[in-house]
């Protein structure tokens, strides 16, 4: 079973723009950085969400860099 959110499959990633991309990796890193600090005080519920944001993020990293280089017929939108 995949670790990471149902909603940042690799396939829906693919279909975002760029733009989308980056909100994307912005709320992620926002939710890690929230994450990481409820875990620093003890207030984290489910200390799995830590590695499936980290999963999403790569995801969202290799999705971009992929199209950086045109890997897969993927057109950088800009």
């Amino acid at each position: 079973m995949a670790v990471g959110s149902k909603d940042l499959a690799p396939q829906a990633l693919r279909e975002l723009s760029d733009d989308k991309l980056v909100d994307e990796l912005g709320k992620a890193k926002a939710e890690l950085f929230n994450l990481r600090f409820q875990s620093a005080t003890g207030q984290l519920e489910n200390s799995s969400r830590l590695k499936a944001v980290r999963k999403d993020i790569a995801r969202i990293y290799t999705i971009m860099r992929e199209r950086e280089l045109n890997i897969g017929g993927q057109k950088s939108v800009k």
